[in-house]
């Protein structure tokens, strides 16, 4: 990176802090309620994992996978627990003291996930000691996202050497139909979707990060033009959801907010590393699609999405950085606004907030999914961190 940009985004640094509003450690305390609340809803003691739903009794029908629809188990699938895991690493860097026990317990849940019979080895989307399930590219980029964070807080190589790991094996799924890509489950190649790629080069350019080795700068490079290439929407400025490999091959729309909130902290992350300026143009670029597209408003003005609130978490992660470099907080406010809402107005008698924020639909008693829950913490800390509660990355 040139001299400039580095003073230039130091500059940014410290002007932040000068234009946050006074809140005097209320998203961080919120964040901490809210954890403790989902710790104590979910937490299954018997094996040390977490239920799908609160209360656990409820087992529908889940539709989120590759073969069909699978009913809630005794412990919850992988997405749902990962939500969790994230949330212990960024309280863990806030309060090690406190948060640093449960970080040390999601690393000894995650590893119930994972599978040693098939090479390489790789974390299965099920307990590996219930049953012998799939093992999704998506779910692996989770895991190794986990663990790089979970390194950045422990020093402990081992938790680097994990998340080389689950990059040895996303990449083992890379192949050059369609210029590169992998797919989204083990073996099947039907599609080269932004879920499994855009973690893949998250991850990429988080170990490039903690180690320095240019072969993860290059390799998250490669992730990162494929994807504009195949799935960026020029019209409207959004990721699109996958590529399909039939034939010539087709872009399928269906858009998520999550796929634009990838590329949003790949884009940042680039310019940070290269000071190439085209990476945080298009990474404003994407914010101000995402931004126009995705948000609607109820009459009060509170903005929502049709997202999953974990969708829109990974979003918020990428205008989090964005924000990093420029102070600008336009983006992040809109889902803030949000937040804020939805913690007066949508929260169960457990603490839970609600899968709808605007607190329009009859859901109080409601049986709870834990994506919905675990990503609250996050969300709550991260804003802690732009308010300028909280001093950490």
């Amino acid at each position: 990176m040139n001299r400039y940009c580095l003073i230039l985004i130091a500059l940014c640094a410290c002007c932040l802090n000068a234009c946050q509003e006074k809140t005097d450690g209320k998203y961080t305390a919120a964040a901490k309620e809210s954890f403790e609340d989902v710790w104590e809803c979910y937490r299954i003691k018997e094996y040390g994992l977490f239920s799908e739903y609160f209360p656990n009794s409820h087992k529908p029908d889940l539709d989120y996978f590759d073969d069909g629809t699978h009913q809630a188990q005794e412990s919850s699938f992988l997405w749902p627990m990962s939500g969790v895991f994230s949330a212990a690493v960024l309280l863990a860097k806030a309060d090690p003291d406190t948060y640093r026990p449960y970080l040390d317990s999601m690393v000894t849940a995650m590893e119930e996930y994972y599978d040693t019979t098939r090479v390489p080895f790789a974390y299965q989307a099920y307990p590996a000691r219930f049953d012998r399930v799939d093992r999704y590219y998506d779910d692996n980029g989770l895991v190794g996202i986990d663990y790089i964070d979970t390194y950045s807080v422990t020093r402990n190589p081992a938790h680097l050497e994990k998340a080389k790991q689950v990059f040895s094996f996303i990449i083992s799924g890379w192949d050059d139909r369609f210029e590169g890509g992998v797919p989204w489950v083990e073996g099947k190649k039907d599609q080269k979707p932004a879920c499994s790629n855009g973690k893949a080069l998250v991850l990429a350019l988080k170990l490039y990060e903690a180690t320095e080795d240019i072969y993860y700068l290059e390799t998250g490079k490669r992730f990162y033009h494929w994807i504009w290439k195949y799935l960026r929407d020029p019209e409207r400025n959004i990721i699109m959801n996958s590529w399909l490999t039939a034939g010539e091959g087709r872009a399928q729309f269906d858009p998520y907010t999550y796929n634009s909130g990838t590329m949003i902290q790949a884009g940042a992350a680039l310019y940070r590393y290269t000071g190439d300026r085209k990476y945080l143009d298009q990474a404003l670029m994407l914010c101000e699609g995402s931004a126009g597209f995705f948000f609607h408003y109820t009459e009060d003005g509170i903005p929502f999405t049709y997202n999953i609130p974990w969708f829109d978490v990974v979003l918020f992660r990428g205008y989090q950085d964005v924000w990093s470099i420029t102070g600008e907080t336009k983006y992040a406010d809109i889902l803030i606004k949000a937040l804020d809402y939805a913690w007066e107005n949508a929260r169960d008698p457990h603490g839970l907030v609600c899968n709808d924020w605007t607190g329009k639909k009859n859901e109080m008693q409601k049986p709870k999914w834990l994506l919905d829950s675990s990503c609250i913490p996050e969300f709550l800390i991260r804003t802690a961190i732009i308010k300028g509660e909280l001093n950490i990355k």
